[in-house]
This record gives structure tokens, C-alpha cells and sequence, in this order.
């Protein structure tokens, strides 16, 4: 798939989770910085995708232990959290 589809397809997955948090954290995320990644980090975050949301917002909060194969630059990126807007 070219890229700019590859974007818009990471781009509903992150910011249709389930759960309004889920999509502000791991959506928000994406919108932030999804744009500006290398094709071996879209390839990080598409794989994270498949995780439970409770992990992935446990891991990038620090409520649960990061599993080595995530933990790295872009978890850290993602533990950040200034990327999340409250929309009310």
C-alpha cells in the first residue's frame, strides 16, 4: 500500500480504539507525530496497534511494566503524554 493510505489507515486504527481515552492517548499520538516517522517506526506503532489498548496506555502511563520489545524511543515518545488534548 502506498504511503499516504498506509497514514490514513494508521491514522483511523490509532483514533478509533474503543474508548475515548484510548483514542486520545494512542490516536493523539499518531496525529502528533505519525506524519514525521520513518517507515521502520510506522512499522513499531502498526504492530503496537494489535496490543491491547489497556497495555499500551498501562505501558506509555508507567502503571505497567513495558515489555522489552516495546519499550524504546517511541514508548518513550509516547510517555510524553503533551500530546494529548482534552476536548470537552
Amino acid at each position: 500500500m502506498d504511503h499516504e493510505t498506509r497514514l490514513k489507515r494508521l491514522g483511523f486504527r490509532s483514533s478509533h480504539r474503543g474508548t475515548r481515552e484510548a483514542d486520545m492517548m494512542i490516536g493523539g499520538f499518531f496525529a502528533t507525530y505519525g506524519r514525521t516517522w520513518t517507515p521502520e517506526q510506522l512499522d513499531w506503532f502498526e504492530a503496537l496497534l494489535e496490543e491491547q489498548d489497556v497495555d499500551i496506555m498501562g505501558w506509555a502511563i508507567g502503571s505497567i511494566v513495558c515489555p522489552p520489545e516495546w519499550d524504546g524511543l517511541m514508548m518513550q515518545a509516547m510517555r510524553d503524554i503533551n500530546y494529548v488534548t482534552v476536548v470537552k
